[in-house]
């Protein structure tokens, strides 16, 4: 019996720890492909939109040097992704036809100003 559940404890250890990717994609390949593939074209995207916009428009008229700065870097994020959020829900809601940007592009978007503000939290932006 305690043999059994040592295996069980070593089991679900391994599972948790490094192995979680490899078990992730072993369990669900269709799933883990997807999610790399969709992360990949949101890289892409975020590189030609930052070649387009630049940094300043996330910066929010501040050099994003103290919390306070990051702070309202951070809000003008929410702002963004509050209009997404809710135009997406719109979408759903109404059923309507998107005149300009998918229900994908949307969700795309909102992807990468999460990671977006992960960056700006974390002071790295622009650099």
């Amino acid at each position: 019996m305690e043999t059994l559940e040592r295996t069980a404890r070593t089991l679900a250890t391994k599972t948790r720890g490094l192995d979680s990717i490899a078990r992730c994609e072993e369990l669900y390949p269709t799933t883990t492909e997807a999610f790399k593939r969709y992360q990949h074209e949101g890289y892409k995207l975020f590189c030609e939109k930052q070649l387009d916009y630049g940094p300043d428009n996330i910066k929010a008229g501040t050099q994003l040097e103290t919390t306070e700065d990051r702070n309202w870097s951070l809000t003008g994020l929410s702002f963004r992704i509050n209009d997404k959020v809710t135009r997406l829900v719109n979408l759903l809601k109404t059923k309507a036809k998107p005149n300009n940007e998918s229900i994908e592009d949307t969700l795309m978007d909102l992807s990468n100003y999460a990671v977006i503000g992960l960056v700006v939290k974390e002071g790295k932006w622009a650099k």
